[in-house]
């Protein structure tokens, strides 16, 4: 983690907050400025009631991530992501993995929860959050590790209660332990470096291993150290572990909290992780993230995008890019049109590729920036009609968390240009814009 944010330090693209910053509700109105303003990470170097000062924001900027996993030089970030998943499903543990050497336990300390920062971000929220909390944990039978994301309230020093969604492998590994009556076993990361970070926002098949993942963005085999209290081998390069176990047939209540659509999910009886260790390196730095905020949703549209991507490019030719901005439910397709009617063949291939998503679904030509939406809506707006090209799919079934129906329907907008008739809708230019540098003209 610390690299990292050098190296985001000599790149101009971290802010530093000296100034003392109240973890209720402050740091996050900060973190919040800090990304209307742009792109850049923040880190606040003095949090009241902890040693350990917080970064945000690391990972709030699209370009960051492209240049985090190899994309780039013609390679978008759901190509590279793709080589890199079927990279991971190929790989073998002893290929990706290996024992970090002895030295490196001596080099953390023992703790409690209470010596790590308590942000507490929005003002319904039941108290402070662990929102970048990533989860190992093995599942019960094979021994695959998984990486996950998962909200974690603290309680006590002893116990954490965890939403635990119910399409995740953990909650498969949790039921399953639950119905031996025994504990699951897990730790909890909360000072990533990168690859860990993105490999938990990998979609992986359930016997894959986001450690794998992690190795294969990393570029190299993956330092694991040995816990203290529990069966599991963690990351090296983590600086924050939390050992414990969740427990079997115990719930308690959980909530609210801001999630990452915007409103609050309410309280409900959650798993109740109990703490048996804590342990940090000196001079670590807390990754507190503002759920639903660009650092939550860049990395979630990203690779949502991917899969997506994969799954439409398998159907049909001419797909070049997709993107889920501004916000993971909506799904963006730019093709190279050769034929008549390809853009509803994308949006019926996209609309199968994730069913908890593509609650819209827009497809486009290749000169539009689909990272843009104001672009994305001029060539809807501008390249034919509004009634034909749109199509509302009613009552289908959409995100899985939804009691109240309110994520059903599909909506689908094919805003490509009429087939045959593309020099009528040829973008005008003025020769020279893309070449001047302002500064030399403006005084």
């Amino acid at each position: 983690m610390r690299r990292f944010i050098e190296d985001l330090a000599q790149r101009g693209e971290l802010g530093v907050v000296r100034r003392p910053v109240d973890p209720r509700h402050q740091l996050a109105a900060v973190t919040k400025a800090v990304q209307k303003a742009g792109e850049q990470a923040v880190l606040f170097e003095t949090v009241e009631g902890t040693d350990l000062p917080v970064v945000s924001n690391l990972y709030g900027s699209h370009d960051r991530l492209c240049r985090l996993i190899g994309a780039g030089d013609g390679k978008t970030f759901c190509q590279r992501w793709i080589e890199l998943t079927d990279a991971c499903i190929a790989a073998q543990d002893d290929d990706v993995l290996e024992q970090a050497p002895a030295s490196v336990q001596a080099e953390f300390v023992a703790g409690r929860l209470s010596d790590l920062p308590a942000v507490t971000y929005h003002a319904r929220d039941a108290g402070p959050y662990f929102t970048s909390a990533i989860f190992l944990a093995r599942e019960p039978d094979s021994g695959v590790p998984n990486l996950s994301f998962h909200r974690a309230m603290q309680v006590s020093d002893e116990e954490l209660r965890v939403r635990l969604g119910s399409t995740h492998d953990l909650a498969r590994y949790q039921a399953k332990a639950e119905q031996r009556g025994q504990p699951l076993e897990a730790a909890l990361l909360l000072s990533c470096p990168p690859d860990i970070f993105l490999a938990a926002c990998a979609s992986l098949p359930y016997e894959a291993s986001e450690l794998a993942m992690a190795a294969k963005i990393s570029g190299g085999k993956l330092a694991m150290r040995r816990c203290e209290t529990i069966d599991l081998d963690v990351p090296a390069s983590v600086d924050i572990v939390v050992e414990g176990r969740f427990l079997p047939n115990v719930k308690r209540p959980e909530g609210p909290f801001g999630e990452f659509m915007g409103n609050y999910v309410g309280v409900g009886d959650n798993h109740v992780f109990e703490v048996s260790h804590v342990s940090y390196r000196p001079g670590a730095v807390f990754h507190g993230l503002v759920c639903g905020s660009p650092e939550d949703l860049r990395p979630l549209e990203a690779v949502t995008a991917a899969r997506i991507y994969r799954h439409v490019a398998s159907q049909m030719p001419g797909v070049i890019d997709v993107c889920c901005r501004p916000n993971v439910m909506i799904s963006i397709i730019k093709i190279r049109k050769t034929y008549e009617g390809q853009g509803k063949h994308a949006i019926l291939a996209a609309l199968g590729s994730h069913l908890d998503y593509n609650k819209v679904v827009i497809v486009v030509d290749e000169d539009v920036d689909i990272y843009d939406l104001d672009d994305v809506m001029w060539a809807y707006m501008t390249r034919g009609r509004a009634d034909t090209r749109a199509m509302i799919l009613n009552d289908i079934p959409g995100f899985y968390r939804d009691p109240h129906k309110d994520h059903w329907g599909r909506l689908c907008i094919d805003a490509t240009m009429p087939f045959g008739r593309e020099a009528e809708f040829a973008r005008k230019t003025i020769p020279g814009e893309d070449a001047v540098d302002l500064s030399q003209w403006l005084a």
